[in-house]
């Protein structure tokens, strides 16, 4: 961090050290009054880090070297904008939370050997939609049979992308042929939802 007085020095760390919590911390490794200079290029590049400047500039040479080595270098000169983008670029850091969400079953009420297929499920949507291509559970008595991806999803003899509640189909499930009567597909997608700080 270099900034145009000590005051602003000062000012910057403390907002800084309020943006890290458990999950990201910013760990300022060195600050200091005065331009980007050629040894805070190097400080960088050996500690795998950014260089913020607040209210200064680079001196040209170190600005070459930089770019040169691949260090970045971020300027501001409003207090507000460094910290948003240094708490976006914290965010960018943490991995997306999947999140779950369930859109529908179906209850198998008959079975159909295919061939080159295996075992297709005739089902009865009972709620929601199933689509093909996303994940299912087969439940057998309430107890998770098979985890995996619908392989292929069928009205009469077309094949479909969805099919909504109250309708027949027939549903593939990728390298697993043990479908019983009574079973329940229960249908689902992952969605990656962006972590944030708070």
């Amino acid at each position: 961090l270099k900034a145009d007085v000590q005051g602003s020095v000062e000012a910057v760390k403390d907002s800084l050290d309020k943006l890290s919590g458990e999950k990201v911390r910013v760990k300022l490794i060195h600050s200091a009054v005065g331009g980007v200079s050629e040894s805070d290029v190097q400080l960088a590049l050996a500690s795998k880090a950014i260089i913020i400047g607040f209210n200064v500039r680079a001196e040209p040479r170190a600005a070459s070297d930089a770019e040169a080595a691949g260090v970045q270098v971020r300027f501001y000169r409003v207090i507000y904008e460094l910290i948003d983008d240094i708490k976006l670029a914290m965010e960018g850091l943490l991995d997306p939370l999947k999140k779950e969400n369930v859109t529908g079953h179906a209850e198998v009420r008959e079975t159909f050997r295919m061939p080159r297929i295996g075992t297709v499920a005739g089902c009865y949507i009972q709620d929601g939609h199933v689509r093909r291509g996303c994940m299912l559970r087969l439940l057998r008595d309430s107890s998770i049979v098979f985890e995996g991806p619908i392989s292929s999803l069928r009205r009469f003899k077309d094949d479909v992308r969805e099919v909504q509640t109250g309708f027949e189909c027939g549903i593939g499930i990728e390298a697993f042929n043990d479908i019983k009567v009574g079973d329940v597909i229960e249908a689902y997608e992952i969605e990656e939802v962006r972590q944030t700080l708070e």
